[in-house]
């Protein structure tokens, strides 16, 4: 029979996956949602992505419009750094500036090998890969217009 601390935990954690969070419920709405004491857009949010992104030096920056294409964010945003080890601080930094100048707290996927690392902020996806690796999964040609898989 399990314990009540354990039931809280999946609890906790369908919580944490569920779709139904104000980021993702913006995104889908196209209404700005509330973080803090601030209402952000996800073209404010955007501008401040690529300025990190710059500020660290990231190449190769792609931003792709997903609004009617796809309903898990607004924008798609994709760089590359030269090494391991600067993917890794290009996405460190940029969620903790998130955090700190808009209450926006990202997941951030794949630091760990620091190839590709994904950072969603609920209206905004970042990918940011070693070069290598950007140039195997080449995805921004799924959703560039004009493609057949972003038709």
């Amino acid at each position: 029979m399990p314990c009540a601390g354990v039931m809280t935990a999946y609890i906790k954690e369908d919580n944490v996956l569920s779709l139904s969070t104000p980021a993702a419920d913006a995104a889908t709405s196209g209404v700005p949602h509330m973080t803090g004491s601030q209402t952000v857009t996800s073209d404010q949010l955007l501008a401040a992505v690529l300025k990190s992104l710059d500020d660290d030096k990231a190449e190769d920056i792609v931003q792709i419009n997903l609004r009617g294409k796809s309903e898990m964010g607004d924008y798609m945003v994709i760089a590359s750094g030269r090494s391991t080890r600067q993917v890794i601080a290009i996405a460190e930094k940029l969620s903790e500036r998130l955090k700190q100048d808009f209450s926006v707290f990202s997941k951030i996927e794949g630091k760990d090998s620091g190839d590709w690392v994904l950072i969603d902020t609920g209206d905004i996806i970042v990918h940011v890969f070693r070069p290598e690796v950007r140039e195997f999964y080449q995805i921004e040609k799924m959703w560039q217009p004009g493609s057949a898989a972003a038709n």
